[in-house]
């Protein structure tokens, strides 16, 4: 029986899979970085909205409870829209997004940041190769 993988005369492997250094799925198709994004927008969210409900109920007991809805609401909508705005694209689109949104939104902070290396231009572009 032929073994899928190739190996050298050494013994080294010379094929490894492609999905070796992915981060794994978690929830909703969200892996964990970006379940830690979508949860921390989510609860920032419930939190801006919280205080002056609180303060309209009297209560101090709508902060936390708008932070537990607005988390779930986040990660049932969002990695909903997430998932279906990943498909098909490299593992690391989603931080490019943000770098790329960051660098035109926000040059000063994305400098500092060091995302000041970033390609932003956008045009044409050439190989400056000779040819018809």
């Amino acid at each position: 029986m032929e073994s899928i993988y190739q190996s050298t005369p050494e013994g080294t492997v010379t094929f490894l899979p492609h999905r070796l250094n992915r981060q794994p799925i978690v929830v909703r198709g969200l892996t964990a970085d970006e379940l830690w994004i979508c949860t921390g927008l989510s609860a920032s969210a419930g939190l801006v909205l919280g205080i002056p409900a609180a303060w309209l109920a009297n209560s101090i007991a709508v902060i936390p409870t708008s932070i537990v809805l607005s988390i779930a609401a986040g990660l049932f909508i969002g990695g909903g829209l997430l998932r279906r705005k990943k498909r098909g694209r490299p593992g690391t689109w989603l931080y490019r997004q943000i770098q790329w949104w960051l660098a035109n939104h926000y040059p000063r902070l994305a400098s500092q940041l060091g995302m000041h290396e970033l390609i932003t231009h956008s045009g044409h572009w050439s190989t400056r190769r000779g040819g018809a």
